[in-house]
Protein backbone atom coordinates (compact mmCIF):
# COMPACT_ATOMS: atom_id res chain seq x y z
CA UNK A 1 0.00 0.00 0.00
CA UNK A 2 2.97 2.27 1.35
CA UNK A 3 4.46 1.87 -2.43
CA UNK A 4 1.89 2.23 -4.32
CA UNK A 5 0.90 5.38 -2.83
CA UNK A 6 4.65 6.56 -3.22
CA UNK A 7 4.39 5.52 -6.82
CA UNK A 8 1.14 7.20 -7.16
CA UNK A 9 2.65 10.52 -5.82
CA UNK A 10 5.83 10.88 -8.87
CA UNK A 11 2.86 10.43 -11.35
CA UNK A 12 2.03 13.31 -13.67
CA UNK A 13 -0.98 14.25 -13.90
CA UNK A 14 -1.08 12.74 -9.95
CA UNK A 15 -4.16 10.63 -9.69
CA UNK A 16 -7.49 11.23 -7.98
CA UNK A 17 -7.94 7.51 -7.10
CA UNK A 18 -5.98 4.39 -6.48
CA UNK A 19 -7.96 0.92 -6.39
CA UNK A 20 -6.61 -1.39 -4.10
CA UNK A 21 -7.70 -4.89 -5.31
CA UNK A 22 -7.72 -8.02 -3.03
CA UNK A 23 -9.05 -11.48 -2.69
CA UNK A 24 -9.68 -10.32 1.09
CA UNK A 25 -8.21 -7.51 3.45
CA UNK A 26 -6.74 -7.95 6.47
CA UNK A 27 -8.19 -5.38 9.02
CA UNK A 28 -4.94 -3.66 9.25
CA UNK A 29 -4.53 -3.27 5.80
CA UNK A 30 -7.82 -2.29 5.52
CA UNK A 31 -7.64 0.37 8.17
CA UNK A 32 -4.56 1.68 6.47
CA UNK A 33 -6.28 2.08 2.85
CA UNK A 34 -9.48 4.32 4.39
CA UNK A 35 -7.21 6.10 6.43
CA UNK A 36 -4.94 7.22 3.29
CA UNK A 37 -5.26 11.53 3.00
CA UNK A 38 -4.93 13.74 -0.09
CA UNK A 39 -6.24 10.84 -2.66
CA UNK A 40 -9.49 8.73 -3.22
CA UNK A 41 -8.27 5.07 -1.95
CA UNK A 42 -10.91 2.46 -3.20
CA UNK A 43 -11.01 -1.41 -2.11
CA UNK A 44 -12.38 -3.67 -4.51
CA UNK A 45 -12.59 -7.46 -3.22
CA UNK A 46 -11.88 -9.87 -6.23
CA UNK A 47 -13.97 -12.35 -6.48
CA UNK A 48 -12.07 -16.17 -5.84
CA UNK A 49 -13.76 -17.64 -8.95
CA UNK A 50 -10.47 -15.59 -10.65
CA UNK A 51 -7.92 -17.90 -9.08
CA UNK A 52 -10.17 -21.46 -10.54
CA UNK A 53 -9.71 -21.47 -14.20
CA UNK A 54 -13.00 -23.51 -15.18
CA UNK A 55 -14.88 -21.15 -13.11
CA UNK A 56 -13.91 -18.44 -15.04
CA UNK A 57 -17.11 -17.48 -17.25
CA UNK A 58 -17.64 -14.98 -19.29
CA UNK A 59 -21.27 -13.81 -18.83
CA UNK A 60 -22.21 -10.52 -18.18
CA UNK A 61 -23.79 -11.33 -14.70
CA UNK A 62 -20.49 -12.09 -13.38
CA UNK A 63 -18.92 -9.79 -10.55
CA UNK A 64 -15.06 -10.80 -10.54
CA UNK A 65 -14.72 -7.34 -8.66
CA UNK A 66 -16.92 -5.49 -5.56
CA UNK A 67 -16.26 -2.54 -4.64
CA UNK A 68 -16.72 -2.68 -0.49
CA UNK A 69 -17.96 0.49 1.68
CA UNK A 70 -17.62 0.34 5.51
CA UNK A 71 -20.25 -1.14 7.22
CA UNK A 72 -22.94 1.50 8.66
CA UNK A 73 -22.50 1.25 12.51
CA UNK A 74 -23.93 3.00 15.30
CA UNK A 75 -22.10 3.18 18.86
CA UNK A 76 -24.64 4.02 21.52
CA UNK A 77 -23.76 4.56 25.33
CA UNK A 78 -26.06 3.31 27.29
CA UNK A 79 -27.34 4.93 31.08
CA UNK A 80 -25.71 2.31 32.48
CA UNK A 81 -22.16 3.28 31.27
CA UNK A 82 -21.91 -0.14 29.22
CA UNK A 83 -21.49 0.54 24.95
CA UNK A 84 -23.89 -1.42 22.71
CA UNK A 85 -23.46 -1.66 18.81
CA UNK A 86 -26.28 -2.32 15.96
CA UNK A 87 -25.31 -2.55 12.44
CA UNK A 88 -28.30 -1.05 9.76
CA UNK A 89 -26.63 -2.36 6.83
CA UNK A 90 -23.64 -2.72 4.39
CA UNK A 91 -23.32 -0.72 1.02
CA UNK A 92 -21.91 -1.72 -2.21
CA UNK A 93 -20.96 -0.54 -5.93
CA UNK A 94 -22.80 -2.50 -8.41
CA UNK A 95 -20.35 -2.26 -11.56
CA UNK A 96 -22.74 -3.78 -13.92
CA UNK A 97 -25.84 -1.09 -13.03
CA UNK A 98 -23.08 1.45 -11.97
CA UNK A 99 -24.63 2.58 -8.65
CA UNK A 100 -24.77 2.21 -5.12
CA UNK A 101 -27.05 -0.80 -3.80
CA UNK A 102 -27.65 -0.75 -0.25
CA UNK A 103 -27.93 -4.24 0.87
CA UNK A 104 -29.31 -3.39 4.36
CA UNK A 105 -29.53 -5.26 7.03
CA UNK A 106 -31.37 -8.20 4.78
CA UNK A 107 -27.85 -8.93 3.33
CA UNK A 108 -25.81 -9.64 6.11
CA UNK A 109 -25.43 -13.15 6.64
CA UNK A 110 -22.53 -12.99 9.60
CA UNK A 111 -21.42 -10.29 11.95
CA UNK A 112 -18.75 -10.47 14.48
CA UNK A 113 -18.05 -7.82 16.91
CA UNK A 114 -14.61 -7.00 18.92
CA UNK A 115 -15.23 -4.89 22.02
CA UNK A 116 -11.62 -4.28 22.61
CA UNK A 117 -9.80 -3.91 19.43
CA UNK A 118 -6.11 -4.12 19.52
CA UNK A 119 -5.55 -2.41 16.23
CA UNK A 120 -3.68 -6.26 14.88
CA UNK A 121 -6.32 -8.77 14.76
CA UNK A 122 -9.81 -9.39 15.00
CA UNK A 123 -10.80 -11.36 18.08
CA UNK A 124 -14.81 -11.37 18.29
CA UNK A 125 -16.32 -11.92 21.35
CA UNK A 126 -20.06 -11.54 20.13
CA UNK A 127 -20.99 -13.34 16.73
CA UNK A 128 -24.31 -12.62 15.11
CA UNK A 129 -26.26 -14.91 12.26
CA UNK A 130 -29.09 -12.69 10.82
CA UNK A 131 -30.15 -14.54 8.20
CA UNK A 132 -29.80 -17.37 10.33
CA UNK A 133 -33.35 -19.23 10.26
CA UNK A 134 -34.61 -21.39 13.18
CA UNK A 135 -32.42 -24.12 12.60
CA UNK A 136 -29.56 -22.75 11.42
CA UNK A 137 -26.74 -20.25 12.41
CA UNK A 138 -26.20 -20.95 16.56
CA UNK A 139 -28.30 -23.53 16.62
CA UNK A 140 -26.93 -25.48 13.63
CA UNK A 141 -23.47 -24.99 15.36
CA UNK A 142 -24.91 -26.20 18.67
CA UNK A 143 -25.99 -29.53 17.18
CA UNK A 144 -22.63 -29.71 15.30
CA UNK A 145 -20.64 -29.89 18.67
CA UNK A 146 -23.25 -30.94 20.76
CA UNK A 147 -22.77 -28.23 23.20
CA UNK A 148 -24.71 -26.95 25.77
CA UNK A 149 -25.95 -23.38 25.18
CA UNK A 150 -28.39 -20.62 26.58
CA UNK A 151 -31.48 -20.89 24.32
CA UNK A 152 -32.69 -17.50 25.47
CA UNK A 153 -29.76 -16.23 24.51
CA UNK A 154 -28.82 -17.35 21.27
CA UNK A 155 -31.82 -15.59 20.05
CA UNK A 156 -30.48 -12.33 20.78
CA UNK A 157 -27.70 -13.41 18.25
CA UNK A 158 -30.00 -14.11 15.47
CA UNK A 159 -30.25 -10.02 15.46
CA UNK A 160 -28.20 -6.56 14.03
CA UNK A 161 -27.96 -5.24 17.93
CA UNK A 162 -25.22 -6.10 20.02
CA UNK A 163 -25.49 -7.65 23.62
CA UNK A 164 -24.24 -4.84 26.19
CA UNK A 165 -20.96 -4.42 26.84
CA UNK A 166 -17.77 -2.97 28.97
CA UNK A 167 -15.48 -0.44 27.40
CA UNK A 168 -12.19 -2.84 26.66
CA UNK A 169 -8.46 -2.00 27.98
CA UNK A 170 -7.52 -0.33 24.04
CA UNK A 171 -10.71 1.82 23.84
CA UNK A 172 -11.91 0.49 20.80
CA UNK A 173 -14.18 -2.03 18.74
CA UNK A 174 -14.37 -3.30 15.69
CA UNK A 175 -17.10 -4.68 13.65
CA UNK A 176 -16.66 -6.88 10.61
CA UNK A 177 -19.91 -7.84 8.78
CA UNK A 178 -19.65 -10.93 5.96
CA UNK A 179 -22.85 -10.33 2.98
CA UNK A 180 -24.80 -12.99 1.47
CA UNK A 181 -22.13 -13.41 -0.93
CA UNK A 182 -18.99 -13.50 1.47
CA UNK A 183 -18.04 -9.96 1.06
CA UNK A 184 -16.50 -8.71 4.17
CA UNK A 185 -16.18 -5.62 5.15
CA UNK A 186 -14.43 -3.83 8.85
CA UNK A 187 -15.14 -0.93 10.54
CA UNK A 188 -13.41 0.30 14.04
CA UNK A 189 -14.54 2.91 16.41
CA UNK A 190 -13.18 4.36 19.13
CA UNK A 191 -14.96 4.69 22.52
CA UNK A 192 -13.41 8.26 23.21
Amino acid sequence: MARAFSEAEHLFPLPKIILFCAFTFDPEAAKDIDAMKGITALKAQMNTDLLTEDLKKARASNQSFWLMGQPDVELRRRKDDRYEVEVHGFDYFDTLKGELISGGKRRIALWLLDTDYDDRSLFPRQVFFPLAGGKEGWLKLKKSIRAELNEALLERFHGTVSLPFAAGENRKVAVKIVDDRGIESLKVISLD
